[in-house]
């Protein structure tokens, strides 16, 4: 039984990857980095919306979601800071995983095991906050959409 059960199971592949291989982490998460996509204009444009930002984020982060059939969700995220490696990285992480699945999957997912397991033991408080931040939004997001279909 693997520590991440409780996550869905594309997030969970990924999170077993980085804890398999710690000393790949930093590439892994470059090339996530570089497969981020930002938010398309016809979900939000410049200059966001202040409540889709995500507090604690150093790198002026956004969460938007777009509803789909059957009360799944779709989340899109921009991060404006040009060096924010880290965001970009954990968003598209969470848009290659999540992204398509039912509104109550992501609401009961951890997020305790999230930014450590992603980007190590020893990132500092600032970055971890904000990247943490980024998770609890998408959380609290879908635990919105879940509360409408019960």
């Amino acid at each position: 039984m693997s520590r991440f059960d409780r996550y869905p199971e594309k997030l969970r592949e990924v999170l077993e990857i980085f804890a398999e291989n710690p000393s790949d982490r930093n590439a892994m998460l470059i090339e996530y980095s570089d497969q981020f996509e930002g938010t398309p204009e016809s979900i939000a444009r410049r200059p966001y919306p202040q409540e889709n930002q995500v507090p604690h984020c150093e790198s002026d982060s956004y969460v938007f979601v777009e509803p789909l059939d059957g009360n799944r969700l779709k989340f899109y995220f921009a991060v404006e800071n040009p060096f924010g490696v880290s965001a970009r990285a954990l968003s598209a992480i969470l848009a290659s995983t999540i992204n398509g699945l039912p509104a109550e999957e992501i609401a009961h997912m951890p997020i305790d095991d999230l930014v450590p397991t992603l980007f190590g033991p020893n990132i500092s408080m600032g970055k971890g906050q904000g990247l943490l931040s980024i998770a609890a939004v998408v959380k609290a997001t879908a635990q919105r959409y879940a509360g409408r279909s019960m």
